[in-house]
């Protein structure tokens, strides 16, 4: 029988995307396996959303490459950097974001010492199809593909492109397939889950689809950009009522500085952030909030990014991503000037990082002595379990207990972006 590799970096689209690729292979009689040294063919799905994370892969392509196996290289690096993959590894056949449905061909052909080039397919839904996951009680579900917007440091656009929505009948059934299968968690995944829009559909509309579907589970709704999620909003709460929604949001401003968010074409401002936060804060006291700083971005002075710290001490986020800010080839902004050197992005990075730190515990801190239900989806370090509370917040326990179980517990204790508690 022939075996297959697959490995995916990055987002939880390319994580489902590696899910669904390993189900059509398996359905197709071949063997699915983690090793890239025992397989016949190795299918690697990329990111390139950093500049690090970028060097990482063109380091894995080249380890790939040097095993002297067929190779397909997939997901967002062969459609936006495609000329860069092809001088990694000219042999390699290539699959874009929107062309996994040929992966079956494509590993034929391979074999048979073809090269393909399959990264110009128009978008196509990824609902109901046959999956093998990484993680047996979490579906990864995409509501859809690409964006509505045009950020000016973003390369993933390139890639992924225009928003293009799944069927919402389709989705809800992908979803109860899943609950059938034994999955406990769905993770509501998109560049922008809240520019979906489907004949008039929007998400709060599909949510309370996927939530009418009968049985004990959790819904986790991911990124959400401001200017798309404010028309939507009071909607937005309405669904998120339902006690199968983690009350959990990721809302990322990029920046605390109104001239800096102009700069990067972001189309909202730092006032109108403040109330989606508000709002929802207001409904929902303890939701769990994610949101994401670039820091220095090209002509953003130390006044500007001084300003992004004080909008991250008055948020209080639950969850902060920091990136310091890395020029992608074919952006608006790798051209601007005022470009920083990366001593002083690195240093910016700090400073926030240490005041992330010390937020991240104060966070935590307020949910000592909470007692109710978490649903362990995952093992921890030693004889632990995780699960999650219903602000999406991990809870570790020591425990035996069976993942997929919802189990009450008593927190005890709080560190940099997770509880300790007991059961009770």
């Amino acid at each position: 029988m022939t075996c297959i590799n697959v490995k995916s970096y990055g987002c939880s689209a390319n994580t489902a995307d590696a899910e669904i690729i390993k189900g059509l292979l398996k359905n197709k009689g071949y063997s699915i396996i983690n090793s890239a040294r025992d397989s016949d063919l190795n299918i690697i799905l990329t990111c390139i959303v950093k500049t690090p994370t970028e060097h990482n892969m063109k380091k894995q392509i080249k380890k790939l490459n040097r095993n002297n196996k067929p190779l397909i290289i997939a997901g967002c690096m062969p459609k936006a950097m495609k000329k860069q993959v092809m001088e990694l590894a000219p042999s390699a056949s290539l699959i874009g974001p929107d062309d996994i449905l040929k992966i079956v061909e494509s590993v034929k052909r391979t074999l048979e010492g073809f090269r393909v080039d399959y990264t110009n397919g128009s978008p196509t839904d990824r609902t109901c199809l046959p999956r093998i996951r990484d993680n047996k009680l979490v579906h990864i579900q995409p509501i859809c593909t690409g964006c509505v917007g045009n950020c000016n440091y973003c390369i993933v656009k390139y890639a992924r492109g225009k928003l293009f929505s799944f069927n919402p009948d389709k989705i809800r059934e992908d979803v109860e397939t899943a609950l059938k299968e034994g999955c406990k968690e769905v993770w509501i995944t998109a560049e922008d889950t809240a520019a979906y829009n489907y004949d008039g559909i929007r998400l709060p509309h599909l949510l309370e689809m996927i939530t009418d579907i009968p049985g004990s589970f959790r819904v986790r709704v991911g990124m959400m950009t401001p200017n798309q999620l404010n028309p939507i909003l009071n909607d937005l709460i309405k669904a998120y009522k339902n006690e199968k929604i983690f009350k959990f949001i990721h809302i990322p401003i990029q920046s605390g500085n109104n001239k800096v968010l102009k700069g990067m074409n972001r189309r909202y401002t730092v006032e109108e952030f403040q109330t989606i936060v508000n709002k929802l804060r207001k409904i929902f006291p303890r939701i769990g909030i994610s949101t994401d700083i670039i820091c220095g971005y090209p002509g953003e002075t130390m006044e500007e990014f001084q300003d992004s710290l004080e909008l991250v001490k008055w948020l209080k986020p639950d969850v902060l991503n920091i990136s310091r800010f890395w020029p992608r080839p074919g952006t608006k902004a790798a051209e601007m000037q005022g470009v920083l050197h990366g001593r002083e992005t690195k240093g910016r990075s700090r400073i926030l990082t240490t005041i992330w730190k010390k937020l991240s515990v104060e966070v935590g801190e307020k949910w000592i002595e909470w007692e109710g239900d978490i649903l362990l989806d995952e093992d921890g370090w030693g004889n632990t379990r995780v699960g999650r509370n219903y602000a999406y917040k991990a809870v570790g326990i020591e425990s035996d207990a069976t993942l997929g179980k919802f189990v009450k517990v008593r927190v005890t204790s709080s560190g940099t972006g997770y509880l300790e508690a007991e059961i009770v």
